[in-house]
């Protein structure tokens, strides 16, 4: 399950593009929280605390507790704006999340087993369609990653999503087909053209 961090925020006292640029210039990130049939807060938080949590990589499928104003409010990133420049961050969203909330994330898939894949040992090669997938769940229950074995996939086969092993209450959002997300191809064209003479031979 992902790791829940804490964020240190305070209250954004006015809004604006102007108050926003004095934000960014003290080294601070303006952002918003809503949802939870609440009233929008406006907060900042300290850009280097934010980059640390940005480059985690697991950001986005996290639960950030927000402490403001002597309270913790339980949230999941929705949305990091960036300059385009620098790409420093200059706008964070956050989706306020109750006690028993189901949240829609996007979860990153592992494969393991190559080595017991016959496909792959034959010179096969993982293509992936999809790197993420979109997933419903607990809010306390977001998994790190989705996990499938490649143990005995076939050159030509698809690995579809009812393959993964998904942890309980996590179910995909797209539910009328068993999609796929990654197939075991064929050794690329290039190898073969190699074995091929070359022309006037």
């Amino acid at each position: 399950m992902s790791e829940t961090l804490t964020l240190e925020a305070e209250a954004r006292d006015r809004a604006g593009k102007g108050a926003s640029r004095a934000l960014r210039r003290a080294g601070r990130v303006p952002a918003v929280i809503y949802g939870d049939k609440q009233e929008p807060v406006g907060i900042h938080v300290e850009e280097r605390v934010l980059n640390k949590m940005l480059q985690t990589g697991h950001f986005m499928n996290s639960v950030v507790e927000i402490a403001t104003g002597g309270k913790t409010i339980r949230t999941l990133p929705r949305d990091v704006q960036f300059n385009p420049v620098t790409d420093r961050p200059i706008h964070v969203d956050f989706l306020r999340i109750g006690a028993n909330s189901a949240v829609t994330v996007s979860v990153p898939v592992r494969f393991v087993d190559e080595a017991k894949s016959p496909g792959i040992k034959k010179g096969g090669v993982l293509s992936w369609v999809r790197h993420e997938v979109e997933v419903s769940c607990p809010a306390d229950a977001i998994p790190d990653d989705l996990v499938c074995s490649l143990a005995g996939v076939e050159i030509g086969e698809s690995i579809h999503i009812s393959k993964f092993q998904l942890p309980a209450g996590v179910k995909p959002v797209i539910a009328d087909r068993d999609f796929t997300v990654a197939t075991i191809s064929a050794p690329t064209v290039a190898q073969a053209d190699e074995a091929a003479p070359a022309e006037g031979e």
